[in-house]
């Protein structure tokens, strides 16, 4: 069992920037590969990023790239997504989840553990 909280959500204009963290208490976080997903209202979850265990691989969605940055300490067991360059579609309940093994970055079906959740909103 792996419990996670995510944070650091909240309200942003157009452009602004914030990072949400996703810890767990867990030790066995840090062998695990970490993912953020979102679901904005009406729409299908989405596949934002993801990061191996040791940081050493991550992916992102297109239409982050270049604005969203993924990131794990450890030794904190946290992992980071810095969103910067916000756009109103970024808009979205985030969560992070994980996956012990298998092909990287699998599919959402693949990812055992979430989150509650944090709301991102971006306003113009």
């Amino acid at each position: 069992q792996v419990h996670l909280v995510e944070s650091g959500g909240g309200s942003v204009q157009t452009g602004g920037s914030l990072r949400l963290s996703c810890a767990a208490s867990e030790r066995t976080f840090s062998l695990y590969i970490v993912g953020w997903f979102r679901q904005a209202p009406g729409k299908e979850r989405e596949f934002v990023s993801a990061i191996t265990w040791n940081g050493a691989v991550t992916y992102y969605t297109d239409s982050v790239k270049g604005r969203f940055t993924i990131s794990r300490d450890n030794a904190k067991n946290t992992v980071y997504l810095q969103m910067n360059s916000l756009k109103f579609e970024d808009t979205a309940v985030y969560y992070c989840a994980t996956k012990s093994s298998g092909p990287f970055p699998g599919t959402a079906t693949q990812y055992g553990y979430w989150g509650q959740g944090t709301q991102v909103t971006v306003s113009s």
